[in-house]
């Protein structure tokens, strides 16, 4: 792609996509690669800037991670975060030794305002500190531009070869003008002037996939999801007819969402195929109440039912998938910890065959998926759509999965979601759903005694869906919720609001 491009050499940190999300939050491509990415690949890829990330590991232990030293005469500005702050400064020269107090969390820290990282900024904020090594000794030609009660290194420079480091964390929330401390890195060091937008991306890949594809037919799986969603709407516009979406309907979607994407993709101008499945899916799940079962049995029929709709298509070259960044780099880069591993389709029929696979999305991140789906036109109840797990509501159904509780969990999720929308706060909580438990209890309506089902809400908030804290949803908006849901859903006399975060929890309860 024609855009300025920074390079994130990953050294193993936990925050390692925080940072890649904040560089192209201002307007920058970057991408995460290994730190021994080859030093000939490094210069093809021409990068106007390089991060180096966190990491576990002490710079002075034998074997812990190191790029080349070559990196540090290319003339590209760096900026060393956390461990490759150290790493920087050990390598030019410097001494990093093991600090006699450790510093983690939020941390006090004061600023020479004349180097540019922090031009601009308050002299004195809070960093967000996760270190137990210092810089003891500093290269040459480096000052220190930031410090901390126990931290008399906080942050270093080198102006005249544009080579910075700073001990803390300025991708995360907590640090204070963090996201400003790399705008001031991108913009003023590197000379980044902003060209990447969902706009320009968009036509370019679209321009793109109609090169590549040419007549040839493409087939995705359309689960209704934001990614698999705007991948047929990129590639609706590539390749119209060209284009072939299954959309398999197990019977496990929220109230409304299979004929929603219907009217969404089935007047599209592409060959859209719903496969109404829910007895079947029913039919295999009967009395079964283990997640990690319904998980497989869910998953294994999918593959099924997609292979007996793909079968009648006939030879397909190219299969797309909703595959995005962070799919990627949790999955491991080179030698970094896999997260975990990701399949997009689950298995492929044998009696398809394809040239390849068309991942259109596989650079993006989920808030550009959204913004790329916003400008595709997609609506905002496709491009919003709250996160939903592949085998859908049979994992938020505690126990066995049945019509009748279908249709309860329904009613009653519609009801919560609808006055979260209500209240504007759609984006403000970035997952909330209903769980079904298999908890009844007494209850009294009217003059009248029930023993009916407890419902639980559930609400969290987060950057990255690998921690959450539970949303702080208002007392009266939830009084309203469960007043609605009492009394417009029938079996449900009881609804509780579930106030654990991630860990220890998890978001969802199966």
């Amino acid at each position: 792609m024609d855009h300025q491009f920074v390079l994130i050499l990953d050294f193993g940190g936990q925050y390692n996509q925080l940072i890649a999300r904040r560089v192209r939050e201002c307007g920058v491509y970057c991408e995460v690669h290994p730190y021994d990415t080859p030093m000939e690949k490094i210069k093809k890829m021409n990068p106007v800037g390089i991060i180096f990330t966190g990491g576990p590991n002490s710079v002075y232990d034998e074997g812990s991670p190191a790029c080349s030293e070559e990196i540090f005469k290319l003339g590209v500005p760096i900026l060393g975060i956390c461990y490759g702050n150290q790493l920087m400064a050990k390598m030019l020269g410097g001494n990093v030794v093991a600090a006699e107090k450790r510093e983690y969390g939020r941390t006090e820290t004061e600023f020479d305002n004349s180097c540019v990282l922090f031009e601009g900024l308050d002299k004195v904020s809070i960093t967000w500190m996760s270190h137990s090594d210092y810089i003891k000794d500093l290269p040459e030609g480096f000052t220190v531009s930031a410090w901390s009660k126990g931290c008399p290194v906080a942050a270093i420079q080198n102006p005249d070869k544009k080579f910075y480091g700073v001990q803390f964390h300025p991708e995360v929330n907590h640090t204070q003008n963090g996201k400003k401390m790399l705008h001031n890195f991108l913009y003023k060091v590197c000379g980044c002037t902003g060209d990447w937008s969902m706009g320009n991306y968009a036509k370019t890949t679209i321009e793109d996939l109609r090169k590549r594809i040419g007549n040839g037919k493409v087939l995705l799986a359309l689960s209704g999801g934001v990614d698999s969603s705007v991948t047929a709407a990129l590639l609706s516009k590539a390749v119209g007819k060209n284009l072939t979406c299954i959309f398999v309907d197990h019977g496990l979607m929220r109230k409304n969402e299979g004929d929603e994407i219907e009217a969404v993709f089935g007047n599209r101008g592409i060959n859209f195929i719903r496969v109404n499945a829910e007895k079947r899916f029913l039919d295999k799940l009967s009395g079964v109440t283990e997640p990690e079962r319904k998980r497989k049995i869910i998953g294994e029929e999918f593959i099924r039912v997609f292979e007996e709709e793909a079968s009648k298509i006939g030879e397909v070259d190219f299969l797309a998938q909703g595959t995005i960044y962070p799919d990627v780099i949790e999955s491991g880069t080179g030698k970094a910890a896999v997260i975990k591993s990701h399949h997009n389709v689950g298995g492929l029929p044998d009696n398809v065959r394809f040239k390849e696979i068309i991942e259109p999305l596989r650079l993006l991140f989920k808030d550009e998926v959204r913004a790329l789906g916003t400008e595709l036109g997609l609506p905002d109840n496709l491009v919003w759509r709250q996160p939903f797990p592949g085998p859908g509501l049979a994992i938020r159904i505690i126990g066995d999965v049945t019509k009748e509780k279908l249709e309860i969990l329904r009613d009653a999720d519609a009801i919560f979601r609808e006055e979260i929308a209500n209240a504007g706060l759609m984006r403000d909580i970035n997952q909330y759903f209903a769980v079904l438990t298999d908890m009844r209890s007494v209850g009294v309506m009217g003059d009248g005694r029930t023993y009916d089902y407890t419902l639980a809400l559930r609400g969290v908030v987060t950057t990255d869906f690998m921690t959450a804290d539970w949303a702080r949803i208002p007392y009266d908006l939830l009084a309203k919720v469960s007043d609605r849901i009492v009394n417009e859903v029938r079996h449900i006399n009881r609804v509780v609001y579930d106030i654990t975060s991630k860990p220890p929890a998890t978001i969802e309860w199966e």
